[in-house]
Protein backbone atom coordinates (compact mmCIF):
# COMPACT_ATOMS: atom_id res chain seq x y z
CA UNK A 1 0.00 0.00 0.00
CA UNK A 2 1.72 3.33 -1.00
CA UNK A 3 2.44 5.54 1.85
CA UNK A 4 0.16 8.63 0.45
CA UNK A 5 -2.95 6.25 0.44
CA UNK A 6 -1.93 5.18 3.90
CA UNK A 7 -1.78 8.77 5.06
CA UNK A 8 -5.06 9.90 3.60
CA UNK A 9 -6.81 6.67 5.43
CA UNK A 10 -5.71 7.45 8.37
CA UNK A 11 -6.33 11.01 7.93
CA UNK A 12 -9.90 10.43 6.90
CA UNK A 13 -10.38 8.05 9.77
CA UNK A 14 -9.34 10.98 12.32
CA UNK A 15 -11.54 13.43 10.83
CA UNK A 16 -14.50 11.17 10.89
CA UNK A 17 -13.76 10.87 14.28
CA UNK A 18 -13.59 14.54 15.46
CA UNK A 19 -16.28 15.81 13.41
CA UNK A 20 -18.43 13.18 15.31
CA UNK A 21 -16.36 14.62 18.86
CA UNK A 22 -17.43 18.16 17.91
CA UNK A 23 -21.12 17.27 17.84
CA UNK A 24 -21.16 15.35 20.80
CA UNK A 25 -19.61 18.32 22.68
CA UNK A 26 -22.19 21.13 21.26
CA UNK A 27 -24.61 22.50 23.65
CA UNK A 28 -27.23 21.68 21.63
CA UNK A 29 -26.30 18.51 19.34
CA UNK A 30 -28.96 18.56 17.38
CA UNK A 31 -29.34 22.25 16.21
CA UNK A 32 -25.61 21.77 15.72
CA UNK A 33 -25.93 19.16 13.42
CA UNK A 34 -28.85 21.07 11.31
CA UNK A 35 -26.24 24.14 11.17
CA UNK A 36 -23.20 21.60 10.30
CA UNK A 37 -25.09 20.09 7.47
CA UNK A 38 -26.46 23.01 5.64
CA UNK A 39 -22.84 24.64 5.87
CA UNK A 40 -21.67 20.82 4.20
CA UNK A 41 -24.46 21.10 1.37
CA UNK A 42 -23.79 24.69 0.22
CA UNK A 43 -19.60 24.81 0.63
CA UNK A 44 -19.63 21.90 -1.45
CA UNK A 45 -22.49 22.42 -3.90
CA UNK A 46 -19.71 24.64 -6.79
CA UNK A 47 -17.79 21.49 -6.46
CA UNK A 48 -20.23 18.76 -7.35
CA UNK A 49 -21.26 21.37 -9.77
CA UNK A 50 -17.91 21.03 -11.44
CA UNK A 51 -17.66 17.28 -11.28
CA UNK A 52 -21.51 16.98 -12.15
CA UNK A 53 -21.77 13.42 -13.56
CA UNK A 54 -25.33 11.66 -12.47
CA UNK A 55 -27.32 9.03 -14.51
CA UNK A 56 -30.92 8.91 -14.56
CA UNK A 57 -30.47 5.46 -13.04
CA UNK A 58 -29.07 7.28 -10.13
CA UNK A 59 -31.98 9.23 -8.69
CA UNK A 60 -33.98 6.46 -7.21
CA UNK A 61 -31.07 5.43 -4.79
CA UNK A 62 -30.36 8.98 -4.35
CA UNK A 63 -33.63 9.02 -2.80
CA UNK A 64 -33.20 6.24 -1.05
CA UNK A 65 -30.42 6.92 0.71
CA UNK A 66 -31.33 10.55 1.42
CA UNK A 67 -33.93 9.33 3.61
CA UNK A 68 -31.75 7.18 5.05
CA UNK A 69 -29.55 9.95 6.22
CA UNK A 70 -32.02 12.02 7.18
CA UNK A 71 -32.74 9.26 9.68
CA UNK A 72 -29.14 8.61 10.13
CA UNK A 73 -28.57 12.44 11.63
CA UNK A 74 -32.03 12.81 13.67
CA UNK A 75 -30.45 9.47 15.52
CA UNK A 76 -26.74 10.61 15.47
CA UNK A 77 -27.97 14.07 16.70
CA UNK A 78 -30.73 12.85 19.57
CA UNK A 79 -27.81 10.04 20.39
CA UNK A 80 -25.08 12.81 21.21
CA UNK A 81 -27.33 14.25 23.41
CA UNK A 82 -28.94 11.38 25.28
CA UNK A 83 -25.97 9.09 25.73
CA UNK A 84 -22.16 9.42 26.03
CA UNK A 85 -19.74 9.55 22.80
CA UNK A 86 -17.64 6.65 23.83
CA UNK A 87 -20.25 4.43 24.04
CA UNK A 88 -22.41 5.37 20.94
CA UNK A 89 -19.73 5.94 18.07
CA UNK A 90 -17.98 2.96 18.60
CA UNK A 91 -21.24 0.31 18.87
CA UNK A 92 -22.59 2.36 15.93
CA UNK A 93 -19.61 1.99 13.78
CA UNK A 94 -18.97 -1.84 14.44
CA UNK A 95 -21.98 -3.32 14.30
CA UNK A 96 -22.96 -1.50 10.78
CA UNK A 97 -20.37 -3.65 9.30
CA UNK A 98 -22.14 -7.02 10.83
CA UNK A 99 -25.22 -5.64 9.48
CA UNK A 100 -23.74 -5.31 6.21
CA UNK A 101 -22.31 -8.59 6.12
CA UNK A 102 -25.21 -10.56 7.24
CA UNK A 103 -27.55 -8.72 4.61
CA UNK A 104 -25.41 -10.06 2.38
CA UNK A 105 -25.18 -13.19 3.54
CA UNK A 106 -28.76 -13.48 3.76
CA UNK A 107 -29.25 -12.48 0.17
CA UNK A 108 -26.58 -14.50 -1.40
CA UNK A 109 -27.14 -16.72 0.65
CA UNK A 110 -23.58 -17.82 1.13
CA UNK A 111 -21.73 -19.22 3.94
CA UNK A 112 -19.06 -16.71 5.95
CA UNK A 113 -15.50 -17.51 5.37
CA UNK A 114 -13.06 -17.98 8.45
CA UNK A 115 -12.09 -14.26 8.35
CA UNK A 116 -15.74 -13.12 8.19
CA UNK A 117 -16.50 -14.81 11.52
CA UNK A 118 -13.43 -13.98 13.17
CA UNK A 119 -14.11 -10.47 11.91
CA UNK A 120 -17.56 -10.93 13.92
CA UNK A 121 -16.37 -12.40 17.10
CA UNK A 122 -13.78 -9.98 17.74
CA UNK A 123 -16.36 -7.01 16.93
CA UNK A 124 -18.96 -8.92 19.59
CA UNK A 125 -16.48 -9.21 21.73
CA UNK A 126 -15.29 -5.66 21.81
CA UNK A 127 -18.91 -4.84 21.82
CA UNK A 128 -19.54 -6.52 25.01
CA UNK A 129 -16.13 -4.26 26.74
CA UNK A 130 -17.97 -1.29 25.39
CA UNK A 131 -21.23 -1.68 26.39
CA UNK A 132 -20.26 -3.75 29.83
CA UNK A 133 -22.46 -5.88 31.30
CA UNK A 134 -23.50 -4.39 34.58
CA UNK A 135 -25.23 -0.84 34.47
CA UNK A 136 -25.51 -1.09 30.51
CA UNK A 137 -26.53 2.03 29.07
CA UNK A 138 -30.08 0.84 26.93
CA UNK A 139 -30.42 3.82 25.76
CA UNK A 140 -27.22 4.78 24.33
CA UNK A 141 -27.59 1.12 23.11
CA UNK A 142 -30.50 1.04 21.66
CA UNK A 143 -29.42 4.43 19.62
CA UNK A 144 -26.53 2.73 18.68
CA UNK A 145 -27.97 -0.28 16.89
CA UNK A 146 -30.04 2.01 15.26
CA UNK A 147 -27.20 4.07 13.68
CA UNK A 148 -25.81 1.85 12.84
CA UNK A 149 -28.79 -0.02 11.01
CA UNK A 150 -29.17 3.29 8.94
CA UNK A 151 -25.26 2.80 8.21
CA UNK A 152 -25.70 -0.30 6.88
CA UNK A 153 -28.92 -0.03 4.79
CA UNK A 154 -27.43 3.09 2.86
CA UNK A 155 -23.83 1.68 2.58
CA UNK A 156 -25.94 -1.12 0.70
CA UNK A 157 -27.71 1.88 -1.32
CA UNK A 158 -25.12 3.77 -2.01
CA UNK A 159 -23.12 1.13 -3.50
CA UNK A 160 -25.45 0.54 -6.07
CA UNK A 161 -26.17 4.51 -6.33
CA UNK A 162 -22.81 5.41 -7.41
CA UNK A 163 -22.39 2.98 -10.37
CA UNK A 164 -24.55 5.75 -11.83
CA UNK A 165 -22.92 8.98 -10.80
CA UNK A 166 -19.56 10.55 -9.45
CA UNK A 167 -19.13 10.05 -6.17
CA UNK A 168 -18.93 14.08 -5.31
CA UNK A 169 -22.09 15.19 -6.97
CA UNK A 170 -24.05 12.21 -5.45
CA UNK A 171 -23.11 12.78 -2.07
CA UNK A 172 -24.28 16.51 -2.19
CA UNK A 173 -27.70 15.54 -4.28
CA UNK A 174 -28.16 13.41 -1.08
CA UNK A 175 -26.91 15.53 1.52
CA UNK A 176 -28.99 19.01 0.47
CA UNK A 177 -32.16 17.25 1.00
CA UNK A 178 -31.96 15.74 4.62
CA UNK A 179 -30.08 18.82 5.20
CA UNK A 180 -33.12 21.56 4.23
CA UNK A 181 -35.76 18.96 5.88
CA UNK A 182 -33.21 18.41 9.35
CA UNK A 183 -33.07 22.54 9.68
CA UNK A 184 -36.73 22.73 8.72
CA UNK A 185 -37.86 19.92 11.38
CA UNK A 186 -35.25 21.73 14.28
CA UNK A 187 -36.17 25.28 13.48
CA UNK A 188 -40.44 24.35 14.00
CA UNK A 189 -39.14 22.46 17.04
CA UNK A 190 -36.70 24.14 18.71
CA UNK A 191 -37.21 27.57 17.43
CA UNK A 192 -34.94 29.52 14.63
CA UNK A 193 -32.86 31.01 17.61
CA UNK A 194 -31.49 27.82 18.36
CA UNK A 195 -30.38 27.67 15.25
CA UNK A 196 -28.74 30.93 15.21
CA UNK A 197 -27.21 29.68 18.77
CA UNK A 198 -25.04 26.88 17.12
CA UNK A 199 -24.34 28.91 14.48
CA UNK A 200 -20.66 29.42 15.03
CA UNK A 201 -17.30 28.40 13.96
CA UNK A 202 -17.60 24.47 15.53
CA UNK A 203 -20.32 23.30 13.64
CA UNK A 204 -19.33 25.09 10.61
CA UNK A 205 -16.03 23.18 10.97
CA UNK A 206 -17.65 20.11 11.12
CA UNK A 207 -19.65 20.37 7.99
CA UNK A 208 -16.66 21.19 6.39
CA UNK A 209 -15.11 18.28 7.84
CA UNK A 210 -17.65 15.43 7.29
CA UNK A 211 -17.21 16.36 3.63
CA UNK A 212 -13.49 16.25 3.95
CA UNK A 213 -13.38 13.16 5.27
CA UNK A 214 -15.51 11.42 2.86
CA UNK A 215 -12.87 13.39 0.15
CA UNK A 216 -9.39 11.76 1.88
CA UNK A 217 -11.13 8.23 1.56
CA UNK A 218 -11.89 8.84 -2.45
CA UNK A 219 -8.62 10.15 -2.70
CA UNK A 220 -7.18 6.76 -1.05
CA UNK A 221 -9.44 4.47 -2.86
CA UNK A 222 -7.31 6.11 -6.04
CA UNK A 223 -4.30 5.20 -5.20
CA UNK A 224 -4.86 1.74 -3.29
CA UNK A 225 -7.55 -1.23 -2.88
CA UNK A 226 -10.62 -0.58 -1.59
CA UNK A 227 -10.24 -3.46 1.24
CA UNK A 228 -7.06 -1.41 3.33
CA UNK A 229 -8.35 1.26 2.92
CA UNK A 230 -11.20 0.41 4.52
CA UNK A 231 -9.83 -1.21 7.09
CA UNK A 232 -7.67 1.93 8.13
CA UNK A 233 -10.53 4.53 7.97
CA UNK A 234 -12.07 2.19 10.96
CA UNK A 235 -9.19 3.41 13.18
CA UNK A 236 -11.39 6.09 13.72
CA UNK A 237 -12.88 3.86 16.62
CA UNK A 238 -9.82 4.48 18.33
CA UNK A 239 -9.05 8.09 17.64
CA UNK A 240 -12.57 8.48 19.21
CA UNK A 241 -11.47 6.19 22.21
CA UNK A 242 -8.12 8.82 22.66
CA UNK A 243 -10.17 11.48 21.87
CA UNK A 244 -12.90 11.06 24.59
CA UNK A 245 -10.39 10.89 27.73
CA UNK A 246 -9.27 14.78 27.53
CA UNK A 247 -12.19 16.44 25.65
CA UNK A 248 -15.56 15.03 27.02
CA UNK A 249 -16.49 14.71 30.54
CA UNK A 250 -16.95 10.76 30.34
CA UNK A 251 -15.29 8.07 31.97
CA UNK A 252 -12.74 6.17 29.14
CA UNK A 253 -12.24 3.32 31.44
CA UNK A 254 -9.16 0.85 30.40
CA UNK A 255 -11.62 -2.13 29.74
CA UNK A 256 -13.61 0.50 27.73
CA UNK A 257 -10.68 1.79 25.48
CA UNK A 258 -10.02 -2.03 25.06
CA UNK A 259 -13.13 -2.95 23.93
CA UNK A 260 -12.95 -0.15 20.97
CA UNK A 261 -9.10 -1.36 19.96
CA UNK A 262 -11.20 -4.55 19.90
CA UNK A 263 -14.32 -3.36 17.69
CA UNK A 264 -11.70 -1.33 15.31
CA UNK A 265 -9.74 -4.66 14.47
CA UNK A 266 -12.90 -6.46 14.20
CA UNK A 267 -14.17 -4.09 11.56
CA UNK A 268 -10.62 -4.26 10.35
CA UNK A 269 -10.51 -7.96 9.86
CA UNK A 270 -14.24 -7.88 7.66
CA UNK A 271 -12.80 -5.67 5.48
CA UNK A 272 -9.91 -7.96 4.63
CA UNK A 273 -11.51 -10.86 4.89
Amino acid sequence: MPTSALLLALGAAGLHAVWNLLLARARDPEAATAVALVVAAVAFAPVAALTWDVEREAWPWIAASAGLELVYFVLLAGAYRRAEFGLVYPLARGLAPVLVLAAALVVLGADPTLGQALGVGVIAAGVVLVRGVHGADARGTAFAVGIAACIAAYTLVDKEGMRHAAPLPYLEIVLVGPALAYAGLIGAVKGRAALRAEAGWAPAVVGIIMFGSFALTLAALGRAPAAPVAALRETGVVWAALLTIPFLPERMSPVRFAGAVLVAAGIAILALA
